[in-house]
């Protein structure tokens, strides 16, 4: 299939494709992107396709995928509102996770950043940066280490 072809294919489903996202998801940013992210992924992947008949439902269950990943990725993620207070005891300060997480190097602070406040996933954090997935794992674990050390550091000498 010529880059044309798909290209008018895809514009004539895209309606249908927020229609099916608005059956499996709730909030309107979420189906922007859900639709967004299929599109992408149809593109990357058009060669793998071996029957052009069958684009259409070829995009919409690439598009189902998609929202089961935003769904699982969204069950994963705790509200803020949700998060308790933690009880400060009288005398002490909250620690300043900002200023803890600025004290690590970018090479940990990054991954740190992009998995635990953007919600990337290992995966993701790797093609971002450009570097193997063990080096992502290994960075966030010792970014941990460092994040927490900081935080005692910072609690103690108040």
């Amino acid at each position: 299939m010529t880059g044309e072809a798909f290209a008018k294919t895809v514009t004539e489903t895209v309606q249908t494709l927020y229609r099916v996202s608005c059956s499996q998801l709730s909030v309107e940013a979420d189906r922007e992107d859900a639709v967004q992210e299929t599109l992408r992924r149809a593109w990357e992947k058009r060669a793998s396709l071996k029957n052009d008949q069958h684009l259409r439902t070829w995009i919409i269950r690439i598009l189902l995928n998609v929202c089961h990943d935003i769904q699982r990725e969204k069950k994963r993620m705790i509200p803020t509102a949700d998060i308790p207070e933690l009880p400060v005891s009288p005398g002490t300060e909250p620690i300043d996770l900002k200023g803890c997480l600025l004290q690590l190097k970018e090479r940990e602070r990054i991954p740190i950043l992009l998995y635990y406040i953007e919600g990337y996933d290992v995966r993701q954090i790797a093609a971002i940066l450009r570097i193997p997935q063990g080096t992502v794992k290994s960075r966030l674990s010792r970014g941990r280490e460092q994040l927490g050390n900081i935080c005692r550091e910072e609690v103690f000498e108040k």
